[in-house]
């Protein structure tokens, strides 16, 4: 069952692109869905955007795959519908081999407590390795460089180690987890400024085999 961008406005539908993560352009991608808990309601696509109906309050599953990328499963939840009747999910596809950065998890300021709006991404990592039992992830913490090294080294180990804790509740073996902490000492930005210590607190996903 598919259904493309020119759909009527009173459908609800599910629509979103496939991204590089880095650079943000469209990706052609081979896009899958299907409904959750049972399946019986399934499509795909092979493009770089797709859109389809939802019906009632089923969550789905959309995975994208796309060659020299990593595979990325998201999770649609129709509590999310805009007031154009849209749930919108654009898919950010890293290079195969690079560290995948989880933009939603949040932390509060120096502490490894996981903010519960951080649980529906943390939700579609759970998916992916359900989906695919073969995948094992490496979690990799970071944090700014405000405080003692030696600190900010026992934070990131912390929060990794929240992460998988997480994960491993939903079901997940614990063994297709790895941790490793870095401290503040792999920084994406150097300035000191709010914006730049925010975008150095940061937990990434690295897949080590599909």
């Amino acid at each position: 069952m598919t259904l493309q961008a020119g759909a009527q406005d009173d459908s609800m539908l599910a629509l979103g692109k496939v991204l590089d993560a880095t650079t943000h352009k469209g990706i052609s991608a081979s896009i899958h869905y299907s409904s959750i808990p049972t399946g019986s309601i399934y499509g795909g696509f092979l493009d770089s955007t797709f859109s389809f109906p939802i019906f009632g309050v089923a969550k789905y599953r959309i995975t994208a795959k796309a060659e020299g990328y990593n595979a990325r499963t998201v999770i649609v939840d129709p509590k999310d519908m805009n007031d154009r009747q849209r749930v919108i999910r654009n898919i950010l596809l890293t290079p195969a081999g690079h560290a995948i950065r989880l933009n939603n998890l949040i932390f509060s300021q120096g502490q490894a407590h996981i903010d519960p709006k951080s649980h529906s991404e943390l939700d579609d990592v759970v998916v992916m390795m359900t989906d695919n039992e073969e995948i094992m992830i490496q979690l990799e913490g970071h944090t700014d460089n405000l405080g003692s090294a030696q600190a900010n080294m026992k934070l990131s180990e912390q929060r990794v180690e929240a992460v998988k804790r997480y994960i491993v509740s939903k079901g997940i073996s614990r063994t297709r987890i790895k941790t490793k902490a870095f401290g503040g000492s792999k920084p994406l930005a150097n300035e000191m400024t709010p914006e730049a210590r925010n975008l150095n607190r940061r937990v990434e996903m690295r897949i080590l085999s599909d």
